[in-house]
């Protein structure tokens, strides 16, 4: 696993492999649940070898950890960019629900491995849930920021954040790429449904 000075991961080879390997234990997740999906059935999915599947994943919970910090990584970028920007409180917080939707349904292809964290060896799910707290921080200054420049109605940020994060996750239980909506529409309706509510 290659990841630079900040924590991030490159786009080396191997990352890109582990994400194709991802977004193809992303349907067997759907199908079978996490729980119950297995690194064969992932494999053959592929059209590769459990050997293969092995070489970039030691076993169904490195994949699961990689899901998680690969992703947080992407979306704590994504925020510290946005919340530099100028621009109105509600369109940074668009943008950040985008961001995040966009990771979730596209690139991650709706993983439930997004939400299973749960599951993780003590030490890596400490690491996980550092990453959500500072991801949650984030969003929740995006909209303390709205609150108090007026933007945004009076309301507690920190059950604001909450909802609007229990809402983008809820995204994973039914979402599919084949299905009629596209991740980006998604994002882009969510982002006006969600942002309307505050305002």
């Amino acid at each position: 696993m290659v990841i630079n000075h900040n924590g991030r991961y490159k786009s080396d080879r191997r990352t890109l492999k582990r994400l194709v390997i991802l977004r193809s234990a992303a349907g067997v997740f759907r199908r079978r649940g996490y729980d119950r999906a297995g690194m064969r059935e992932i494999a053959d999915g592929l059209g590769v070898t459990t050997g293969v599947l092995y070489y970039h994943f030691r076993d169904k919970g490195e994949l699961l950890y990689f899901c998680q910090d690969y992703s947080l990584g992407r979306m704590l970028e994504e925020g510290a960019r946005i919340r530099r920007e100028k621009g109105a409180p509600a369109t940074r917080l668009r943008r950040l629900i985008e961001a995040q939707l966009t990771c979730m349904l596209d690139e991650l292809q709706g993983s439930a491995a997004h939400l299973e964290f749960a599951t993780l060896p003590p030490r890596l799910l400490k690491k996980v849930v550092a990453k959500r707290d500072r991801y949650e921080r984030l969003m929740r200054g995006i909209v303390s920021k709205g609150i108090r420049a007026g933007a945004f109605r009076r309301r507690d940020p920190k059950l604001v954040t909450l909802a609007i994060l229990g809402a983008i996750n809820w995204t994973i239980k039914w979402y599919r790429p084949d299905g009629g909506q596209s991740a980006t529409k998604i994002a882009r309706e969510f982002a006006d449904y969600l942002i309307k509510g505050l305002a």
